[in-house]
């Protein structure tokens, strides 16, 4: 690859690209909340906020120090991210509670790439990590659940359109500001008749002799913050 061609795939990453007309966001926001919220539906599409959950535990893991043994993704929409390290402490309660914040803050910050036009970088970056992702998952559909995620940002951010990428990466954030305030409420269904009695918040509340309850609200208030700020901003508000 020449300098002109190294020139190229520069501007082709890191250049702007035009935002769909505001007609447009709008129906990429509703294609997204359809992907949401019928519970048909929705236990497919979950696996793809499965992959930013445990993606997020071990992102955390990596960046506080601890060894990330693995993560594994499940059929049933489950995950598990094991990392090696000190049981207790700052790096602990962060990985812990990265699960849950990952979605809606990922579709924040691909908001702020989408208002900024920098819609091709915001798919190549999406492919670079579920790429480092896939290294280290650990079981067989974990392993294509990723594949097929990736290769769909990969073949989008390669061969598509800029108006076809910029549909894609809106519908993409989108789903994920919207995606992230479900599992919140799932936890708290669940919590509510006894269940999970290991989730990310109890664990929380193991590891800071804070209530379980409050973490839940953490998690509430990242994921509806997210939507609201990441959804004015797509909209032009």
């Amino acid at each position: 690859m020449n300098s002109t061609d190294l020139g190229n795939l520069w501007d082709r990453v890191f250049g702007t690209q035009p935002a769909p007309e505001q007609w447009l966001v709008v129906v990429t926001g509703t294609l997204a909340l359809i992907a949401v919220v019928p519970n048909p539906i929705w236990r497919l599409t979950r696996n793809a906020i499965t992959i930013a959950h445990e993606g997020g535990h071990g992102l955390i893991a990596l960046l506080t120090g601890r060894k990330l043994s693995g993560i594994r993704l499940h059929s049933d929409t489950s995950g598990l991210t094991v990392s090696r390290g000190r049981p207790t402490g700052i790096g602990m309660i962060l990985t812990a509670a990265a699960g849950y914040t990952a979605a809606p803050l990922l579709g924040l910050g691909g908001a702020w790439l989408l208002v900024d036009g920098r819609i091709t970088l915001l798919l190549w970056v999406a492919t670079a990590l579920l790429a480092v992702m896939l290294v280290m998952i650990r079981n067989v559909y974990g392993a294509l659940t990723v594949i097929l995620t990736g290769s769909a940002f990969l073949l989008v951010s390669w061969l598509a359109s800029p108006a076809w990428q910029s549909l894609f990466a809106y519908t993409v954030v989108w789903f994920l500001l919207l995606g992230g305030v479900r599992p919140p409420f799932e936890l708290q269904s669940k919590r509510r008749y006894g269940g999970a009695p290991d989730s990310d918040a109890d664990q929380l509340s193991r590891l800071t002799d804070v209530p379980a309850a409050l973490w839940l609200f953490l998690f509430h208030a990242v994921s509806l913050c997210s939507l609201i700020g990441g959804g004015r901003w797509l909209l032009g508000m």
